[in-house]
């Protein structure tokens, strides 16, 4: 049985016209160890930054 810690579902983030992140879902269980990998500009900041509570989504929530 797992222990989800952090659950993303359907976030989308904008920056004026700029669609930074759109339907974005992850799921992170407990004892698991897991990475964000990408190229420059793929919204892994962001994504942080909005699971860190820094940033608000445009659309939906993070769920803690």
């Amino acid at each position: 049985m797992s222990n989800t810690v952090l659950n993303v579902q359907g976030v989308n983030k904008r920056f004026g016209g700029l669609q930074a992140l759109s339907d974005v879902g992850i799921r992170i269980d407990a004892g698991q160890v897991y990475g964000l990998i990408g190229p420059n500009g793929a919204g892994k900041t962001t994504t942080f930054s909005m699971m860190c509570g820094y940033l608000y989504p445009s659309e939906k929530v993070v769920g803690v």
